[in-house]
């Protein structure tokens, strides 16, 4: 079964100098219909002026992971850690027993565009931790590029959780095809460009919740750039 979350019916908030939608209940933005998806707690497309950002502020016992989109963002936390992440450039931070942290548009000049993803972890009170990675594009193009699993293979980023999530970039007219194992759902987030998942027509912003199939094709529309997760399958409550 394929049900579809459509851009324009998820969760929005413009500060000015953030412009934010919400897949799932954030901040003010509560819908008891879209907590989470399985352990998928939360993905934010965000829009971050010149030069802002959010100061310092904590998190706890949740997997962190930005997709940089356009742009650059700036990080630093209280494990020491700072840098610039661009687009192509993935970065996940294990919050465990606290982490705090700053993220600001590295830029004067130019918009940052990215999506953040929290996981929910496998346990609480884990080591805090930080790691980044570079996914060139040609990594990506036309197949399923593993960025992120629980055991870090293939190069990929590691986090405590039972998820792999896998990017692609997907030429136009070009199809690609992924096997769900029994007792997995996926989750399918559309970043730009549009593509056709079994007959739906899905854009940017769109995603996809897949259960109970064992199989899914996609064709890109124009050039698109997909999100891809792995999940422990969806306890519908």
């Amino acid at each position: 079964m394929i049900s579809l979350r459509k851009a324009q019916d998820r969760g929005h908030a413009n500060h000015g100098w953030l412009d934010s939608y919400h897949s799932f209940s954030f901040s003010s933005y509560q819908d008891p219909e879209h907590m989470h998806y399985s352990v998928l707690r939360v993905i934010n497309e965000d829009v971050i002026a010149p030069s802002m950002g959010f100061g310092m502020h904590p998190h706890r016992d949740m997997e962190i992971i930005t997709y940089m989109l356009k742009g650059e963002l700036r990080h630093e936390d209280s494990l020491g850690n700072g840098s610039v992440i661009r687009a192509g450039d993935v970065q996940r931070m294990s919050a465990g027993t606290g982490i705090v942290h700053s993220e600001f548009n590295a830029s004067d000049r130019t918009q940052a565009h990215l999506l953040q993803i929290w996981l929910l972890p496998e346990k609480n009170g884990i080591a805090p931790g930080y790691e980044e990675k570079h996914f060139a594009a040609a990594q990506k193009q036309d197949r399923w590029r593993l960025i992120a699993s629980r055991d870090g293979r293939e190069g990929s980023l590691h986090i405590h959780q039972d998820v792999e999530l896998y990017a692609t970039v997907l030429t136009e007219n070009q199809q690609l095809e992924y096997s769900v194992s029994p007792g997995r759902s996926v989750y399918l987030q559309v970043a730009r460009g549009s593509i056709a998942l079994s007959g739906l027509l899905l854009e940017a912003g769109d995603a996809a919740k897949v259960d109970a199939q064992q199989q899914i094709e996609i064709t890109a529309g124009e050039e698109a750039e997909l999100l891809l997760f792995d999940l422990p399958a969806h306890q519908s409550h």
